[in-house]
């Protein structure tokens, strides 16, 4: 009789946890509210800000957990930059800056969307889109740059694209 108790409450118990992760199904849905480009928003006065930032940092070297002009990594510049040039902090993090914002499409990009790339199991880029097929974004090798997403290597390795600014 225990065995059985015990069985029905366990059961019960797996219930309703499937029940109520259901109920939480819903925010995450996406609405084109969200996502679509801001009217209220100066996309030009975006990107000048975002290129006059890559101008001060340009070729700066990539440092692993670096924040400095001595050396910075990908997700440091990224939160930098939106914090300096744009008045918005995001977390220091690539894995946390990922959890901000709203997915978007490909087709969708605008000016100051976060581009996230992945090369093994988990994200571990990001870069911030310009326009016209151009990001900014930290390379190991060369540093602060600008790069096309349209590069084969990088365009074979985007993982998700978010919009922060909207």
């Amino acid at each position: 009789m225990l065995v059985k108790n015990y069985i029905f409450n366990f059961l019960f118990f797996l219930l309703l946890l499937l029940i109520q992760g259901c109920s939480f199904q819903n925010s995450n849905i996406q609405t084109a509210s969200k996502t679509t480009p801001s009217a209220n928003l100066d996309y030009n006065k975006i990107y000048d800000n975002l290129i006059t930032q890559y101008k001060d940092w340009k070729g700066v070297k990539y440092k692993y957990g670096g924040y400095s002009k001595k050396g910075i990594d990908c997700s440091a510049f990224v939160q930098r930059t939106f914090k300096e040039k744009l008045n918005l902090n995001l977390p220091r993090t690539t894995a946390l800056q990922l959890e901000v914002g709203e997915e978007i499409n490909t087709n969708s990009l605008i000016t100051g969307d976060l581009i996230f790339f992945s090369t093994g199991f988990k994200t571990n880029h990001v870069g911030i889109y310009l326009k016209d097929g151009k990001f900014m974004h930290v390379s190991t090798k060369k540093g602060v740059i600008i790069s096309r997403i349209d590069n084969p290597y990088y365009s074979k390795h985007i993982k998700e694209i978010r919009r922060v600014l909207y």
